[in-house]
């Protein structure tokens, strides 16, 4: 896992709009990178919608909202139509940049081990440095959990 005053990494992943980018692109603002294990599964699903309920909040406090899976740019597209989600999600099918950020780990489930990504988000500052992890999250509440931490800065 990243530790707080880490800069961001560089790798490269896809938009939702097939477009290369990496977090550097957004320096100037502070980026809510939330990291979430599968498209249209009932607990990500949640959670986009509590980012998309709570997207103004966020932005108004000068941050972009970027989720982050290994779904491809194609499941992003009918993710971010089905919910109407008014933020950028990112395509890491490589999981190279969810391993940079120590989210790609081994998981347990039903007895079963399997590599997979832990939920996590991750707050950058306007240069890109880390200020803030949320390692545990409730999915219900996390976008009014970050509104409320953006505003305090």
């Amino acid at each position: 896992m990243l530790d707080i005053g880490s800069k961001a990494p560089t790798t490269k992943v896809l938009t939702d709009e097939n477009k290369e980018v990496s977090l550097q692109d957004y320096e100037g603002s502070y980026v809510v990178l939330y990291a979430y294990p599968k498209d249209n599964t009932p607990g990500c699903t949640t959670q986009a919608c509590s980012f998309r309920d709570e997207s103004s909040a966020i932005t108004d406090s000068g941050a972009v909202i970027l989720g982050i899976s290994a779904d491809s740019v194609a499941s992003h597209q009918k993710f971010k139509q089905k919910h109407n989600l008014p933020f950028t999600l990112l395509s890491d099918e490589s999981h190279t940049l969810l391993e940079e950020l120590g989210v790609w780990q081994q998981k347990t489930s039903f007895g079963k081990t399997r590599m997979g990504i832990v939920r996590t988000t991750f707050i950058f500052d306007k240069e890109g440095k880390l200020i803030h992890i949320y390692p545990k999250v409730s999915v219900q509440t996390h976008g009014k959990e970050i509104a409320e931490y953006l505003s305090t800065l």
